[in-house]
């Protein structure tokens, strides 16, 4: 059984808007590339590329399913009750418009590949005898995807040169998020939080920003956790942070203890 969810472009807009008591700010679509990580851990590595939409999608859709199963009685006038097996991991479909008609450039066909290339897994883990392709992260404003790979790619092209070369694609991307069933989900949403983007800045530090974000300090091994930081203390300048949505907090905050232990690199 699944349950397929679709959000609106125009609802992501409002909501900005009206939280900020603004005009709402255009933010563009894209996807991440993130670094398979290491022995089998459930956190990205490093951003490794990006793939920016060209025009923001219309809608997306999340699906989620579940297994169910159902064990025949002989002679039984109906069936059982059936048995939950688990959850099926969710999966994030949105479409891609992309459109070179103007300067009958090569972009159209160059994106493509970049899609593609999701479906191929990375040199490095190849060589490493563990082939996995890039794990992706679906951005836009302030929603953020989960963690997870690109499964299928779908590219129509609708539009061509006079020698032939595309200029205009219609691409469906689906993803799959990599770890299942991922407690302290948003109901109303699935698998999509609200995450805010923070550029590091001279003087910030984990425990500052923790603070800020959540009101607790010690909250510095969620942040730490959620953009893959060994060292705490040597924050870039001018990298940007992902603060994860309070929803996540709890289910972060045992990851995080999990990865620095109880005690361990205090804010």
């Amino acid at each position: 059984m699944s349950s397929p969810v679709a959000f609106s472009a125009t609802g992501a807009s409002t909501a900005a808007g009206a939280a900020g008591g603004a005009r709402p700010k255009l933010e563009h679509a894209y996807l991440e590339m993130r670094t398979p990580p290491p022995g089998g851990s459930l956190t990205p590595g490093p951003a490794c590329g990006r793939i920016d939409f060209q025009f923001n999608p219309k809608e997306l859709s999340l699906t989620k399913a579940a297994t169910w199963n159902r064990t025949p009685a002989k002679g039984a006038k109906s069936a059982g009750p059936p048995e939950y097996q688990g959850p099926q991991p969710s999966k994030l479909t949105v479409e891609m418009f992309l459109d070179a008609s103007d300067t009958h450039d090569t972009s159209v066909v160059k994106t493509v590949e970049q899609l593609f290339s999701c479906c191929v897994p990375t040199g490095q883990t190849r060589q490493q005898k563990r082939a996995s392709p890039p794990w992706v992260v679906f951005h836009w404003g302030g929603l953020t995807g989960f963690p997870g790979y690109v499964s299928q790619v779908q590219a129509n092209y609708t539009l061509f040169t006079t020698s032939g070369v595309p200029i205009r694609a219609v691409c469906q991307v689906t993803m799959e998020e990599i770890s299942g069933d991922t407690p302290g989900q948003n109901p109303t949403s699935g698998a999509l939080h609200p995450h805010r983007v923070h550029k590091v800045s001279s003087g910030d530090t984990l425990a500052v920003l923790a603070w800020r974000e959540y009101g607790d300090p010690a909250a510095w091994r969620v942040i730490a956790e959620a953009n893959g930081i060994d060292d705490p203390i040597r924050l870039a300048h001018g990298r940007e942070l992902l603060l994860p949505a309070v929803e996540e907090i709890d289910r972060l905050r045992q990851a995080g203890r999990a990865s620095y232990g109880n005690g361990s690199g205090g804010a």
